[in-house]
């Protein structure tokens, strides 16, 4: 999964109290539990609603661990304590997601956590099957269906070997979460929900509305500046994901709440833009008429990793980098989502 940092508090300036992030956790957490009130009544329509709390969590999840909403980490973790998505423990997820804050490392197979490229030598050495699955991952269909099951299986795999190890944090961060789950658990039971309705209709699918933002956030250029997009996304989408849609912007600045972010690219549009290589999307619908069924960019990197021989990559038919509209493009995507 990569290099792992040591995380401490952020240093930050914002406001002592974030009026627009308390209202995020109350409306969250007031929608998810609303959903299983009213379970029995609303049937299988529970997972409109029940996915887009669980997503929005997610997102609340990310703005804590950038130290949010208070200036005390052991509040902030408290607020969003319950693993509302059951699978991912969030010490996991803050631990993994800081490593990717290493900006210089960004889509980096090796050193990137929430990369979704290969080396040419594993890919030569992966099983077709797998190469499959993967090849698949890069599209966004692909990425919506299979996106999360891969996501959570690189994570457990990798977490199994060092909870065997007796590593003390990734110990911690699972029996945290074991804590975590038992009020969620017994809230399901509870409301008369089925637990495979909540498993697959509801907690599986927010991992994938995740990904919508995590599809298209990051590509391999050449220049480490050059790695973040700018996505112009819908109201819905910018609050959903608590505006990090603007990626760019919150890579530059990962401290800045979420509620300025927006402002802070409307005022710095064109520095932005010429930051990033001009790396901007006009929306998600943009990105699903584009790459619904179609790779966006190679699953290998283009830059990293190139340690097979040539026949080796000849033979297992790697994606070339491609030429862009505005240029060339040496793509290579990675994806996050749910980590």
């Amino acid at each position: 999964m990569g290099t792992e940092v040591t995380w401490s508090r952020p240093r930050r300036r914002s406001p002592r109290i974030e009026g627009p992030t308390w209202l995020a956790l109350v409306g969250c957490y007031s929608v998810w539990a609303l959903v299983l009130w009213q379970a029995e009544t609303l049937g299988l329509l529970a997972v409109v609603p029940g996915a887009l709390a669980v997503a929005l969590h997610s997102s609340l999840q990310h703005e804590v661990l950038h130290g949010h909403p208070t200036r005390s980490a052991a509040l902030n973790e408290a607020l969003i304590f319950l693993p509302l998505g059951l699978s991912i423990p969030y010490r996991r997820f803050r631990d993994l997601h800081l490593s990717h804050h290493n900006d210089a490392r960004l889509t980096d197979p090796y050193d990137d956590p929430e990369s979704f490229y290969t080396t040419i030598g594993t890919w030569w050495q992966m099983h077709p099957v797998a190469g499959r699955l993967l090849l698949w991952n890069q599209t966004f269909a692909g990425r919506m269906i299979l996106g999360p099951a891969l996501s959570l299986w690189a994570l457990w795999r990798g977490d199994l070997t060092r909870w065997r190890r007796g590593e003390p944090r990734i110990v911690g961060a699972y029996l945290r979460h074991a804590v975590g789950l038992a009020p969620v658990g017994l809230a399901i039971w509870a409301s008369g929900m089925s637990p495979w309705l909540y498993i697959f209709g509801i907690a599986y699918p927010a991992i994938s509305l995740v990904m919508v933002r995590s599809y298209i956030e990051h590509h391999a250029a050449e220049e480490v500046t050059h790695r973040t997009a700018i996505v112009d996304a819908h109201w819905f989408w910018r609050l959903l994901f608590l505006n990090n849609n603007y990626h760019a912007v919150h890579h530059t600045h990962p401290t800045l709440p979420w509620y300025q972010l927006r402002k802070r690219w409307l005022m710095e549009r064109d520095d932005v833009l010429a930051r990033n290589g001009q790396y901007f999307i006009g929306g998600y619908g943009e990105v699903l008429r584009r790459w619904l069924f179609t790779r966006r960019e190679p699953l290998v990197h283009p830059f990293i990793g190139h340690d097979a021989p040539a026949h080796a990559v000849e033979a297992r038919a790697v994606p070339r980098p491609r030429e862009g509209a505005a240029g060339r493009e040496r793509l290579g995507r990675r994806g996050s989502g749910a980590i």
